[in-house]
């Protein structure tokens, strides 16, 4: 007689879930479902450079289905979870509904404006390809709108770009514009020098990259400046308008507002009936348990793991493949009867681009920074990226790119009559 199988269902194929997936993948004692509101697992650590026309978004994009084509003991549903019955082990979504065993929430996050819910209608984030889409949509159509003015002094708003957030994806957003605008596209334009384009990132804090060390740091803004970027450090923003950004001692016009500075729990987790933080990520146990449900765990960007640390552990992917790791082996021990300990996370450092051959990296007492962070960015990069299709692809633009000086994702989806660019 067959042994019936467990349910595991993971919410969200993120970094977090698809190592639960792989993990338990084609495993005898598990019925693995898997409900996404996207079809594919995104490589988010790229999504910047889908932003600035460097890669397109199947480069960093594969189909979730793809990935689990081989793993007979998977099932994937595309749907939006709107309700979880905790008591009676049930998640609603699309009309839908599926029971389970364990339930793994990997939901991750999105773009917190710390409060100041207007700011979201006057920026742009970037947490998904539909972000990075409109970024790119919002920078070349800036440019050609600055080409139908034709005047710099009444273009100029279209042609200065303000990034708020120090974080390595500010830095790697201010310095992929600069690198297009002073570089790739300057011999583009007839009527405008993109060339004069202004890039300013904005740092509340005393420093860039606060994860990385001070020389690290102090590199990241003397690398960005050389190319153009203006750093503004210390410089809470005190306001957003349809103009430009408010800080205490000046306003700095522009048409583009990229928000780069906070990310909180989804929206899921934000309405779940879960013990959370401020910025609504689940409060776990050092098994990565929820509080009030053993069955569920939660982990990656929606987890608050702080268990005899000082700080919850970041937002990072590293954070979520091994807690999706260690998640899947717990269950199966569960099963098996056998004892669990507690989560550790192995931190194996940080790295951020400032721009072509330039990036930090620190791998414990080793750091490298310049073509040698570069490098070694690029090499981490290739391999945890998913599909080698995507490697391969992604690899080829990097090089045309490079050699080049051209970005040829430089692509308006929508028609004349639908954009209104008007000098």
């Amino acid at each position: 007689m067959s042994q019936i199988k467990k349910k595991v269902l993971i919410i969200g194929a993120g970094f977090g879930g698809l190592q639960v997936i792989k993990t338990l993948a084609n495993h005898k004692l598990f019925d693995i479902t898997v409900v996404d509101k996207k079809n594919h697992h995104l490589f988010q650590p790229l999504l910047y450079q889908v932003a600035t026309a460097v890669l397109s978004p199947a480069d960093i994009a594969i189909p979730s289905r793809s990935i689990t084509t081989k793993y007979k003991n998977v099932k994937i549903l595309l749907g939006d979870v709107t309700e979880i019955d905790f008591k009676n082990r049930q998640v609603k979504f699309q009309n839908n509904s599926e029971t389970y065993d364990y339930l793994i929430l990997a939901t991750g996050a999105r773009t917190s404006y710390f409060g100041n819910h207007s700011w979201k209608e006057k920026t742009l984030g970037l947490k998904n390809l539909k972000d990075a889409l409109a970024i790119r949509r919002r920078i070349l159509l800036s440019f050609e709108q600055a080409e139908l003015i034709g005047n710099y002094e009444k273009a100029k708003s279209f042609m200065h770009y303000v990034i708020i957030g120090g974080g390595p994806t500010g830095v790697e957003l201010a310095g992929s514009i600069a690198e297009l605008s002073h570089n790739i596209i300057r011999k583009d334009f007839r009527n405008i020098d993109s060339g004069m384009t202004k890039v300013t990132l904005i740092e509340a804090g005393p420093r860039l990259l606060t994860a990385f060390s001070e020389k690290s740091s102090s590199f990241t803004k003397e690398k960005l400046e050389s190319r153009g970027v203006e750093v503004l450090t210390n410089s809470p923003v005190l306001d957003i308008t349809d103009t430009g950004v408010v800080l205490k001692d000046r306003t700095i016009e522009s048409k583009t507002v990229i928000w780069a500075a906070g990310v909180e729990g989804s929206e899921l987790a934000k309405n779940i009936s879960l013990n959370k933080d401020k910025a609504n990520r689940i409060f776990v146990d050092e098994f990565c348990r929820t509080i009030e449900y053993p069955e569920v765990f939660v982990i990656g960007d929606a987890a608050n793991y702080s268990k005899g640390l000082t700080r919850p552990l970041p937002g990072v992917s590293p954070v979520a493949m091994q807690q999706g790791r260690y998640v899947a082996k717990n269950i199966e021990s569960i099963e098996k009867k056998k004892s669990i300990s507690p989560f550790h996370y192995f931190d194996k450092g940080n790295m951020a681009t400032i721009g072509r051959t330039d990036a930090v990296a620190e791998f414990g007492k080793i750091r490298l920074k310049g073509i040698l962070g570069w490098l070694g960015w690029l090499f981490v990069h290739l391999v945890y990226q998913v599909g080698f299709k995507n490697k391969v692809s992604t690899l080829l633009s990097w090089v045309w790119s490079y050699l080049t000086f051209r970005a040829g994702s430089r692509l308006i989806q929508e028609e004349m009559d639908e954009l209104s660019i008007r000098p």
